[in-house]
């Protein structure tokens, strides 16, 4: 018994500190970073207010608190979604890379190569929702998919580089798109350009899932459910799209995602 009264205190502050980290790599450098240190600011003063018997500030952060935690999880709704969905695909490994792992690769890899040169750009994935509506009125391509000819759409030498690329399954169905611009005042924040802003649009109008490349920062954003997400990194990037696109039994990327059926889980 003296032996696990003295090894569960370390067994506990390991897992603390290995959630903790998790939290922080996945957060980091993303637009929630801000919260989430702001979030470890108010348990700090939380832990404060107990340990010197502060009875006001102790009461107040505890009626806080109970608001802090709705708001959390209404805010973080999407990171938290997308990192259940890491979580679950942690240790799984595929026997043969499919034609999905194979887009994703290709897809990856064109898109930060974009991104190295600050060549701006716009890709939406279309998922159960036609985007017809927007590829009908573009150039239509009907091209299989591969990294260079997405590079080489969006070089700033060709007349195509200022629409929108739209891809279905493993094909570039459509290339200079034009998207419409979202009317939500509050995420069209200041130093938006017009590609977040029209990622943003169709993501409020569809179930598409929006990258963006800023011709600017270089930055990789994704747009999904009226949501942006800025300053992705390559293994999150791939994390987002497999969370969307479930790896296909056939040939496609059809996903089988569902948002009213995670919300009631």
């Amino acid at each position: 018994m003296a032996f696990y009264y003295t090894i569960s205190p370390i067994i506990e502050i390991v897992i603390i500190a290995v959630m903790i980290n998790y939290i922080l790599s996945f957060f980091w450098n993303t637009r929630s970073m801000d919260l989430i240190l702001g979030l470890l600011a108010f348990l700090v003063i939380f832990a404060a207010s107990s340990v010197f018997s502060l009875p006001v500030l102790h009461k107040l952060m505890l009626q806080i608190s109970s608001v802090a935690v709705i708001a959390v999880l209404i805010i973080f709704q999407p990171e938290l979604r997308v990192a259940l969905s890491k979580l679950s695909l942690k240790g799984k490994r595929y026997k043969e890379i499919t034609e999905f792992d194979k887009f994703l690769d290709q897809l990856a890899s064109a898109v930060y190569r974009l991104s190295d040169k600050n060549t701006g750009a716009i890709i939406a994935l279309e998922n159960e929702d036609s985007l017809d509506e927007f590829s009908l009125k573009a150039v239509v391509l009907n091209a299989n998919f591969s990294a260079e000819l997405l590079e080489s759409i969006f070089s700033t030498t060709t007349p195509l580089h200022d629409g929108a690329v739209v891809i279905r399954d493993l094909t570039i169905v459509a290339a200079s798109a034009i998207l419409p611009l979202s009317k939500d005042s509050v995420q069209v924040w200041k130093g938006m350009g017009t590609r977040h802003s029209a990622a943003l649009g169709v993501s409020q109008l569809t179930d598409a899932l929006l990258i963006v490349v800023s011709e600017e920062s270089g930055k990789v954003s994704i747009a999904r459910d009226g949501i942006m997400t800025r300053g992705i990194k390559i293994d999150r990037f791939k994390g987002i799209i497999r969370s969307v696109f479930n790896p296909p039994l056939k040939k496609s990327i059809q996903s089988h995602f569902n948002i009213r059926e995670w919300l009631r889980k």
